[in-house]
Protein backbone atom coordinates (compact mmCIF):
# COMPACT_ATOMS: atom_id res chain seq x y z
CA UNK A 1 0.00 0.00 0.00
CA UNK A 2 1.19 3.48 -0.80
CA UNK A 3 1.14 6.45 1.56
CA UNK A 4 -1.68 8.02 -0.48
CA UNK A 5 -3.80 4.87 -0.12
CA UNK A 6 -3.23 4.73 3.64
CA UNK A 7 -4.11 8.43 3.89
CA UNK A 8 -7.28 7.80 1.87
CA UNK A 9 -8.40 4.91 4.05
CA UNK A 10 -7.91 7.04 7.17
CA UNK A 11 -9.65 10.09 5.66
CA UNK A 12 -12.70 8.19 4.42
CA UNK A 13 -12.96 6.19 7.67
CA UNK A 14 -12.86 9.41 9.70
CA UNK A 15 -15.46 11.03 7.45
CA UNK A 16 -17.87 8.11 7.76
CA UNK A 17 -17.41 7.86 11.53
CA UNK A 18 -18.21 11.56 11.94
CA UNK A 19 -21.25 11.17 9.69
CA UNK A 20 -22.50 8.37 11.94
CA UNK A 21 -22.05 10.59 15.01
CA UNK A 22 -23.65 13.77 13.62
CA UNK A 23 -26.82 13.43 15.69
CA UNK A 24 -24.78 13.58 18.89
CA UNK A 25 -23.89 17.22 18.45
CA UNK A 26 -23.08 20.13 16.24
CA UNK A 27 -19.33 19.56 16.57
CA UNK A 28 -19.67 16.26 14.70
CA UNK A 29 -21.18 18.09 11.71
CA UNK A 30 -18.07 20.26 11.61
CA UNK A 31 -15.87 17.18 11.99
CA UNK A 32 -17.75 15.54 9.10
CA UNK A 33 -17.04 18.63 6.99
CA UNK A 34 -13.33 18.31 7.79
CA UNK A 35 -13.53 14.63 6.85
CA UNK A 36 -15.07 15.58 3.51
CA UNK A 37 -12.25 18.04 2.89
CA UNK A 38 -9.65 15.38 3.75
CA UNK A 39 -11.39 12.89 1.47
CA UNK A 40 -11.50 15.46 -1.30
CA UNK A 41 -7.76 15.96 -1.01
CA UNK A 42 -7.32 12.19 -1.23
CA UNK A 43 -9.41 12.08 -4.41
CA UNK A 44 -7.27 14.71 -6.09
CA UNK A 45 -3.99 13.18 -4.82
CA UNK A 46 -4.95 9.74 -6.11
CA UNK A 47 -5.98 11.06 -9.51
CA UNK A 48 -9.68 10.38 -8.98
CA UNK A 49 -10.73 13.98 -9.62
CA UNK A 50 -14.49 13.22 -9.82
CA UNK A 51 -14.33 11.83 -6.27
CA UNK A 52 -12.34 14.87 -5.15
CA UNK A 53 -14.85 17.23 -6.75
CA UNK A 54 -17.88 15.50 -5.20
CA UNK A 55 -16.28 15.45 -1.75
CA UNK A 56 -15.53 19.18 -2.02
CA UNK A 57 -19.23 19.76 -2.75
CA UNK A 58 -20.14 17.66 0.32
CA UNK A 59 -17.72 19.80 2.33
CA UNK A 60 -19.70 22.90 1.31
CA UNK A 61 -23.01 21.24 2.18
CA UNK A 62 -21.71 20.13 5.58
CA UNK A 63 -20.36 23.60 6.39
CA UNK A 64 -23.74 25.08 5.52
CA UNK A 65 -25.48 22.53 7.75
CA UNK A 66 -23.07 23.39 10.56
CA UNK A 67 -23.75 27.11 10.19
CA UNK A 68 -27.53 26.65 10.24
CA UNK A 69 -27.67 24.03 13.00
CA UNK A 70 -28.77 24.97 16.49
CA UNK A 71 -26.04 25.53 19.02
CA UNK A 72 -25.86 22.57 21.40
Amino acid sequence: MTAVTIYGVCAVTFMMAMYALERRGRQFILAFAVGCLLSSAYGFLSGAWPFGAVESIWFGIAIRRYQTSRIQ
